[in-house]
């Protein structure tokens, strides 16, 4: 049927099949203007994660905004007149820029102790850097020692200070987002209804729109704060950080890498072809057919809204030397075909290449998308997304490349082969002899690679530093390290406590009016409370004598208990700057001569707070409502011993054990616990990946080749490139990532390229003679031609990737590549000796006798 379909259409009418094809490229390559990048959060958390829900929960309830920080460290001394007013020229003009809610630096936070303030004063107007006759040495002391401060906006030596920028909070996205997340839980747990697929659809669209234009706008911001910055760095060196700015920068890197690596690849492609051919028919056609797969599966993620994430960047470049894999058979069989038949027209020779190699071909592609396929179990979005995307584009080279060059080739002349060129021995022909020589050798250094890789697996971790994803020459490594260093860590991690009720512990024990004391009682205690620290009856009590019932949630038992576990945060060596309500306990206990307040003083503090230091240090950290606390704190990034799920464990062993909470009432959320969550999938996934695409190739091999033998002969060699890299990173220490889980599987899907094709024509050969050694000869010299030019074209071309931004894709780049080098060795070594040693196609013929050719 394919025989009949291609000589009718593409053989007998190619320029009118060219023609539509170009029309089909064209409308997809029309929705290429809606191509889209994504570097989003969402790229390094699992799907479905219920630890995902509870921080999208618990940040809409803490009322978390997305900030920027700016590092500032000035060239002379930050206390001294000229550079404040360079830091108060630098905070104006930031704080000026349209997209900006509010600036916090050490200009405009309140001075507690530069002199001590008594705690009624709170309710005043405090001082602040930039009031008038402010003793700034005696405030550099106080951004040194004060808890609020410490590690947040100052350096412990005073040198660097920090900027947090504060964005707007978007109420429509939080809206949507919940709205979706709600929907998403629906589908989880099958519990969606048609009305509800439907509203899924359109919420997602609708989110997926309004985020992208919001990120549009953080991008253009982050811009604008780098312009200002500019004109500032005579005067200090700075650095900026925070989520919006990673996001710009990563979404910088992928436009970088998909530029330079379609480029890279595509200059490689040309060079290569024309060393290897000679001929501009051989390097046009193939740019061809390049082109038009790039282009159209470009156009239909556009036309899709199907964003490409960092771990998907590197598509265009893997479909270029996908394709051109198939390109380079099609050539060297048709070549091969001109040499056996040198009185052949061209009709005969294009349809007997692209009968002869569409079989083999296809299931090639379909054995790697097998490979690619299998990412979809991994949980991970941006790798399930790469892997869906890979598998699409396959399938697009594949179907464009059997309807390109045929068609092309039909309206070109035949090519005549020199007889010189036709009677070179291949270099190939050089493995065939060893194997040939040195059959037992081969099985021994195979059987020792499988060992040591086994070794070396088992020495595999996923723990990893976020910041070692990037260069070290990158604004993202070096702001990350400052701020590890100088500012109380990088990436957050909050700890949410759900507190027993308040009947069921002592730690609930209220202030004396909840305990039905009556106001006159109440009042009686007024005068022994009074002193120069809280101010008169007046100021405590207020014009209300009804105090609100939420001060009375604060009790010394609470605070003491909260003391105990910010202290215990505090002096972990993986954790930075900590804040919780203890901060406002301890900043209150220094305002009160170091004497800790006891309940009714707490209830008045609270009363007493102004909104604005309230926002600082109460809000953030507790929820009256939900009797609940919070702690953040930033861990260390830069640690080279970060291990994240240790530092949960001790976390969580101190609150249950020591702090006899309920393991149920303790909840980890933010980056730390999603990044975690990631890594700690890793494992899973790669055995996962490996397990489909072990039972998918061997399903395939078994159907394409009808023998169980042939099929197990077919797998072996291929499991070593996987295993010899996977070894090699255990032995070096190098974790496994987002992207690195990919490599093993992927290495297995197009490794197996290789042993289709030759097992496909080594079955095809064998009946000419029935000489197992003649026929790996014959082989070698032909299809092993074909696999070594697509081989090396596959080393070289994934060796581009070392020219990214991004640590990870260097990875995948040089490990893929010398997957498909070991693959390439095994094919031309391993399988043909397995092939000799086990004779899956029967006993040879005795000398002499006939053959079945």
């Amino acid at each position: 049927m394919f025989s009949t379909l291609l000589k009718k259409t593409i053989i007998k009418h190619p320029a009118i099949s060219l023609f539509f094809i170009f029309l089909a490229v064209v409308f997809f390559t029309f929705h290429a203007d809606n191509f889209k990048l994504d570097a989003s959060a969402d790229s390094l958390v699992l799907e479905n994660d219920e630890a995902l829900r509870y921080f999208r929960k618990t940040y809409s309830q803490y009322s978390a905004n997305d900030y920027l920080v700016l590092t500032y460290t000035p060239k002379a001394d930050l206390f001294t007149p000229p550079v404040i007013d360079d830091l108060k020229n630098l905070t104006d003009q930031i704080h000026n820029l349209k997209y900006v809610d509010s600036v916090v630096s050490i200009l405009n936070v309140p001075l507690l102790f530069s002199p001590k303030i008594t705690i009624s004063e709170l309710s005043k107007d405090t001082r602040t850097l930039t009031t008038p006759g402010v003793d700034y040495k005696l405030a550099k002391q106080e951004f040194q020692t004060n808890p609020i401060y410490s590690k947040q906006l100052i350096s412990p030596d005073g040198q660097t200070t920090a900027i947090l920028v504060n964005l707007p909070i978007d109420h429509k996205l939080r809206s949507l987002l919940a709205e979706r997340t709600d929907l998403r839980d629906k589908k989880f747990h099958k519990q969606l209804s048609a009305e509800d697929k439907e509203e899924l659809e359109y919420v997602s669209a609708e989110y997926r729109k309004y985020a992208t234009n919001l990120t549009s706008k953080q991008n253009k911001l982050v811009d604008e704060i780098r312009s200002v910055m500019q004109s500032h760095r005579s005067t200090a060196t700075l650095f900026l950080g925070g989520v919006p700015m990673i996001i710009d920068d990563m979404i910088s890197f992928i436009r970088h890498d998909i530029i330079v690596f379609s480029i890279g690849v595509l200059i490689f492609l040309i060079l290569t072809l024309a060393i290897i051919f000679r001929q501009k028919r051989w390097v046009l056609l193939p740019m061809i057919c390049c082109f038009a797969a790039a282009s159209t599966m470009v156009g239909l993620l556009g036309m899709l809204d199907w964003r490409v994430t960092v771990i998907s960047s590197n598509f265009i470049s893997l479909m270029l030397i996908f394709t051109m894999s198939l390109t380079i058979h099609l050539i060297v069989r048709y070549r091969e075909l001109c040499t056996l038949h040198p009185d052949a027209n061209q009709d005969f020779l294009v349809f007997e290449t692209v009968r002869l190699t569409f079989w083999p071909c296809l299931y090639t592609v379909l054995t790697t998308v097998v490979a690619f396929i299998s990412l979809l179990v991994s949980s991970i979005r941006p790798v399930m997304d790469f892997g869906l995307m890979m598998t699409i584009g396959l399938l697009a080279s594949f179907v464009l490349t059997f309807l390109i060059f045929p068609a092309t080739a039909m309206l070109i002349k035949r090519e005549h082969i020199a007889i010189s060129e036709t009677n070179k021995t291949p270099f190939t022909s050089i493995f065939a002899a060893f194997t040939d020589k040195n059959g037992h050798l081969v099985l021994g250094v195979s059987i020792f690679l499988v060992l040591i890789s086994a070794y070396g697996i088992s020495q595999l971790k996923v723990e990893n530093r976020f910041i070692d994803y990037f260069k070290k020459s990158t604004e993202i490594y070096q702001g990350m390290k400052l701020i590890d260093q100088k500012l109380g860590g990088t990436t957050p991690l909050d700890i949410i406590i759900d507190l027993p009720p308040a009947n069921d512990h002592k730690s609930a024990d209220k202030p004396s009016k909840a305990k039905n004391v009556s106001e006159d009682d109440l009042l009686l205690d007024v005068d022994d409370l009074l002193s120069d620290n809280f101010g008169t009856e007046q100021d405590l009590l207020g014009t209300d004598p009804d105090f609100s019932a939420d001060k009375y949630w604060f009790t010394s038992y609470k605070m003491e208990k909260m003391g105990k576990i910010h202290s215990f945060l505090d002096q972990l060596p993986e954790t930075g700057k900590v804040s919780s309500i203890a901060v406002m306990s301890q900043v209150a206990t220094m305002l009160n001569d170091n004497i800790k307040l006891d309940d009714y003083e707490l209830s008045l503090l609270y009363d007493k707070t102004p909104s604005n230091i309230r926002d600082m240090l109460i809000n953030p950290y507790v929820s009256i409502a939900n009797n609940q606390v919070r702690f953040t704190t930033r861990v260390m990034e830069s640690d080279v011993n970060l291990s994240r799920q240790k530092l949960l464990d001790k976390i969580k062993d101190f609150l249950v054990n020591d702090m006899k909470y309920p393991p149920e009432s303790v909840h980890f959320t933010n980056m730390v616990v999603l990044y975690n969550n990631m890594l700690q999938s890793l494992f899973k996934s790669q055995i996962l990946t490996i397990g489909v695409v072990f039972v998918g190739i061997m399903l395939m091999f078994m159907f394409l080749f009808r023998s169980f033998l042939i099929a197990l002969i077919a797998i072996i060699p291929n499991l070593l490139p996987g295993a010899i890299v996977l070894g090699g990173m255990g032995l070096a220490g190098i974790p496994l990532d987002m992207m690195t889980i990919t490599i093993a599987a992927i290495s297995i899907g197009i490794a197996v390229d290789d042993t289709i094709h030759y097992i496909h024509r080594f079955i095809r050969e064998f009946k000419k003679d029935r000489n197992y050694r003649a026929t790996m000869y014959r082989c070698h010299t032909s299809i092993g031609k074909a696999m070594y030019y697509t081989s090396i074209t596959i080393i070289i071309g994934f060796s581009i990737l070392v020219l990214s931004e991004f640590i990870p894709t260097i990875y995948f780049g040089l490990f893929t590549g010398f997957a498909m080098l070991a693959a390439l060795l095994a094919a031309l070594t391993l399988l043909p000796q397995l092939i000799i040693l086990l004779k899956p196609l029967g006993p040879e013929s005795s000398p002499g006798s006939s053959t079945d050719a």
